[in-house]
């Protein structure tokens, strides 16, 4: 294939005049010899390297809806070929051939960040930062030329808005094969900051709020799913509470949603995913901006925080009548000191009272850091959650 679309000779005297380009120069013809200038020469060199090098940037986008595709997490797919993703988490797995590997995404903000992992590589992803609107991002062009796996995962919240994911795209003449399959073994945990990951990747005197340093791959719930070998449904939002956040929701009316963007009238389906284990850690914002702040008023008293936190409880459970349930804390200044824990103990003794065994407590220990637990102290706190479901479970 050579093809010049603007490429003209005229002839004027014994000169030809080339356009080329925007560039027009003169090529002096002697006997049968032609002498290019540098300029024209060095244009035409270029030309030559962009149509023999056309065929290699031939790709193709494998669309949102090819069945090869392992999906995770609470996701809208009212849109086939668009799917919404705003839980952190939420993951979609491929496998395919080939040494190129792009990502087509639109993001409502341009504020969510993705790990993309390649081979199960995931000691240093790709961290990919959304633009706003839609985007291509180019993963590789240099990957061998073999079958290679990709997840890409949420790092970031709701409160980062949606994106969503058009496709992956490979080349012309690599193939998406089967996917991984997915693990039978399923968990879901309801939560706030601290199960999201937020401030996890941030320095131990850096802030706490940037999303960059939000990453949920490495929170102690997907830790744990990871070396449970688990399906993993993070439901949880930064700030929030089961009597108070610090927004106008709180959990009860924000866990069966679809979306994960603010609170909103979308609906989950509960029927199309049954967890296992079900994991509450919520309490954290309660206690700060009730004890703390003294933002709820009048105070709940002590019977009613209870009361509160059980008939979220008592939600969870009637969705999910054969999940074994833990009820955990922590490990922020919730669990400084009994107080809190107790709320949370009283209430699944009461559940235990009324007939409910599958219900337990867990508590992750506060270790005096006075801001969101870094990375070390997840995976600490994972560590704990890992032998206490294997105990429960009996899940080696």
């Amino acid at each position: 294939m050579f093809c010049i679309s603007v490429f003209c000779r005229i002839a004027l005297n014994s000169q030809l005049i080339v356009g080329f380009g925007l560039a027009t120069e003169r090529i002096y013809m002697i006997g049968q010899g032609i002498f290019f200038s540098r300029s024209i020469r060095n244009y035409f060199i270029w030309f030559l390297l962009l149509c023999c090098s056309a065929n290699s940037w031939a790709n193709k986008v494998i669309s949102a809806d090819n069945e090869n595709y392992l999906y995770s997490g609470r996701i809208d797919f009212s849109q086939p070929k668009n799917p919404e993703i705003s839980w952190p988490g939420t993951s979609i797995k491929a496998n395919f051939t080939g040494s190129y590997l792009a990502l087509v995404l639109e993001d409502d903000l341009g504020k969510n960040y993705f790990n993309v992992i390649i081979d199960n590589d995931d000691s240093a992803p790709y961290v990919l930062e959304a633009k706003q609107g839609e985007a291509t991002y180019v993963i590789s062009t240099a990957l061998t030329n073999t079958s290679h796996s990709v997840e890409i995962y949420k790092r970031t919240e709701g409160e980062e808005g949606a994106s969503y994911f058009k496709g992956i795209v490979i080349d012309d003449n690599a193939s998406i094969l089967a996917p991984p399959a997915r693990p039978n073994r399923r968990i879901e945990i309801f939560g706030d900051s601290i199960t999201s990951g937020m401030g996890n990747e941030g320095a131990d005197n850096g802030a706490d709020h940037l999303g960059a340093e939000k990453n949920n791959y490495l929170a102690y719930g997907a830790i744990a799913a990871r070396a449970l070998n688990a399906e993993l449904h993070t439901i949880s939002q930064s700030g929030i509470g089961v009597m108070i956040s610090w927004f106008d929701f709180i959990m009860p009316q924000f866990y069966d949603q679809l979306s994960a963007v603010g609170n909103n009238n979308s609906q989950w389906d509960f029927s199309t995913w049954t967890p296992d284990v079900v994991l509450i850690n919520l309490m954290q914002n309660d206690k700060w901006l009730i004890d703390n702040e003294k933002r709820l008023q009048p105070i709940p008293s002590d019977k009613e925080r209870i009361a509160y936190y059980q008939n979220f409880v008592a939600k969870i459970r009637a969705l999910y009548p054969q999940a074994q349930l833990i009820c955990a804390l922590g490990s922020m200044d919730a669990t400084q000191n009994n107080k809190w824990p107790n709320y949370v103990s009283q209430a699944v003794a009461n559940m235990h009272q009324a007939g409910d065994k599958k219900v337990h407590t867990l508590f992750f220990e506060f270790t005096g850091y006075g801001q969101h637990p870094r990375v070390a102290q997840h995976k600490d706190n994972a560590t704990k959650l890992v032998a206490f479901i294997r105990e429960k479970m009996n899940w080696q």
